[in-house]
């Protein structure tokens, strides 16, 4: 006979079957295959928005390495290039040699917090519309959509089997993709070189190896990422989406449903009363429309971008049966919160996490634009001699040799006057010369000079077998200083 606990296990096993059932029928599989998205075109402020954005970042990017800056005879014109060859970084009026490489990380480390900042404001809006895997996939798309038709015709495409129309159309999607990831691989390359000479000498075989393996690397990898991967970059590939996370708090106006006014959602009837239901109609058009094809109704995901697309395609439909826009909108959550239960809460844009942004580049920028003010045009290192280390002369003097490396950022010839410091007597010449209180030297414009510099000082029992001594260089015509420390050695005493 059966027990009561048995009997009861067996009612609650049998409760629960349908609920099982459904989970079991709703769940997916662990590992499935890619689900293609096929992103419908929608129209709105934020696609028109989008669109501007899109051109702006295309124009800047193919443009930039065509734009001339006169540096003078001898020095590239070219406004922005980083010449690796002439180990230079040149952006309009700046010039960042190999030992200034701390600029590039200043800028780096400010892009960063900027970063940061913004997404803290305004949720992912890197990623909707400036991150180059967004604008290259929307340049990508809007060709297929030329090509192939919108959302619907190019569902239909696929499905149907090979024949001439289905080749044709994806022959010149596909060469079109090409031709772009072409001129992009291209453009890319001109930053790191002369873009006139590269553009002559490219499509006449003269440009070199290096130059055609780099074009066609990243030709390969446009072609790849925005034609064929495209979401697939911004969930599987780039880290961001797992960043963001820790930067986004209740205040981060990010794009969302408002749930509190679309529930319960269910498709329209004719003559529906509205007082028993949500906004949402559960057609699905914010889906459609999503490059990353989730649903914004779910909440924050991975996935999503922050294009806000979804928020144009929602109001179409909104406008369609006559009810208020921006059912889905750019909020924070604590106005979400709000808003629910009839009250108000106003964006906080100064908050602890935006100030210590704010606060971090400012602190930042004005170390940066400080560096930048104080910067010298003129540097210079020492080299000892180390075979030997000293020499006695035949009057009893002590003569080190150096090696003076002399840094000239200007494109002109330059005179500098050499004296020392820290040797009682110390007198210098250059090879050939005789030993004076200082020394003229000259350096070549816009690079390194070196110079052999021998340094004499009378014995000095109280010297020690090292002592500090100290290079003086001042410019002849515009005074500018600079100096180095090295060490003069005697023998012990």
């Amino acid at each position: 006979m059966a027990t009561t606990a048995t009997i009861a296990r067996a009612e609650a096993d049998a409760d629960a079957a349908p609920v099982r059932s459904r989970i079991e029928q709703k769940s997916d599989p662990l590992y499935v295959g890619r689900v293609k998205v096929h992103p419908k075109a929608v129209d709105g402020k934020w696609r028109r928005f989008k669109t501007a954005v899109l051109v702006l970042c295309l124009a800047v990017y193919y443009a930039v390495p065509w734009i001339r800056w006169d540096r003078g005879p001898g020095v590239p014109d070219q406004a922005v290039l980083a010449d690796f060859s002439g180990q230079r970084f040149y952006f309009f009026w700046l010039e960042i040699w190999p030992q200034e490489i701390y600029y590039i990380t200043g800028l780096l480390i400010l892009a960063a917090l900027g970063l940061f900042l913004a997404t803290s404001l305004f949720g992912r809006v890197w990623c909707g519309f400036t991150c180059p895997q967004t604008v290259w996939t929307d340049l990508f798309m809007f060709v297929e959509r030329r090509i192939e038709g919108d959302r619907g015709a190019r569902i239909r495409l696929d499905k149907q089997p090979w024949n001439r129309d289905k080749i044709q159309k994806r022959a010149l999607k596909h060469s079109v993709w090409l031709v772009i990831a072409l001129l992009t691989g291209g453009a890319w390359i001109m930053y790191f070189t002369d873009a006139p000479t590269l553009a002559r000498t490219f499509f006449t075989g003269e440009a070199g190896p290096v130059v055609y393996f780099f074009v066609g690397l990243f030709t390969l990898t446009t072609y790849l990422l925005a034609g064929r991967a495209r979401e697939q970059v911004c969930t599987y590939m780039c880290p961001w989406p797992r960043i963001q996370a820790s930067l986004l708090d209740e205040e981060s106006r990010i794009v969302t449903y408002q749930t509190w006014r679309g529930e319960p959602r269910k498709p329209l009837k004719r003559n529906e009363d509205w007082d028993q239901r949500g906004d949402c109609i559960d057609c699905k058009a914010c889906v459609a429309v999503c490059p990353t094809g989730i649903d914004i109704r779910d909440g924050l995901q991975m996935e999503c971008i922050g294009c806000s697309l979804c928020i144009d395609a929602c109001n179409e439909v909104m406008d369609r049966i006559h009810r208020p826009r921006e059912l889905i909108t750019v909020d924070s959550e604590r106005s979400q919160r709000a808003r629910a239960v009839g009250l108000s809460a106003p964006p906080r844009y100064v908050r602890p996490r935006t100030i210590v942004y704010v606060v971090a580049i400012a602190l930042l920028g004005a170390l940066m634009l400080g560096a930048l003010a104080l910067r010298s045009n003129q540097g210079v290192t020492v080299q000892n001699d180390r075979n030997p280390l000293f020499v006695r002369l035949s009057n009893g003097d002590i003569r080190n040799g150096y090696t003076l490396k002399i840094l000239n950022k200007l494109n002109e010839p330059r005179r500098f006057d050499v004296t020392t410091e820290g040797i009682e007597g110390a007198r210098l010449f250059a090879q050939g010369g005789a030993p004076a209180d200082r020394l003229t030297l000259e350096a070549a414009p816009n690079g390194v000079t070196a110079a052999k510099v021998y340094v004499v000082a009378p014995p000095d029992p109280e010297r020690p077998a090292t002592a500090d001594l100290t290079f003086r260089l001042t410019d002849e015509a515009s005074g500018e200083e600079g100096g180095h420390g090295t060490v003069f050695r005697s023998p012990a005493s």
